[in-house]
């Protein structure tokens, strides 16, 4: 659920309120959803580090899990490989 929100957040902020900013002259959408984005950024680190020691995730999952936070799209392609690896386990 934080990887969805964060990847949601995220295309919000790139595709909402960056233009708004910079289209229209309208900052305070990016301060808003910059900042709910970074919330979530941070939340979505410490689920990555939780999952690494709790569910021993290895490094290259790890890793994988937070690059795919700085893509567009990242998350939620990271989500739908790791689901699938799931259910054919």
């Amino acid at each position: 659920m934080i990887g969805f929100a964060e990847g949601i957040s995220f295309l919000v902020l790139l595709g909402i309120a960056m233009p708004l900013k910079y289209m229209l002259n309208m900052p305070l959408a990016v301060m808003i959803v910059g900042a709910l984005h970074g919330g979530l950024f941070v939340l979505y680190i410490i689920a990555i580090v939780y999952m690494k020691f709790a569910h021993r995730w290895s490094f290259l999952k790890s890793f994988l899990a937070a690059l795919s936070s700085v893509l567009p799209f990242g998350p939620f392609i990271f989500d739908a490989k790791l689901l699938r690896n799931q259910v054919n386990s």
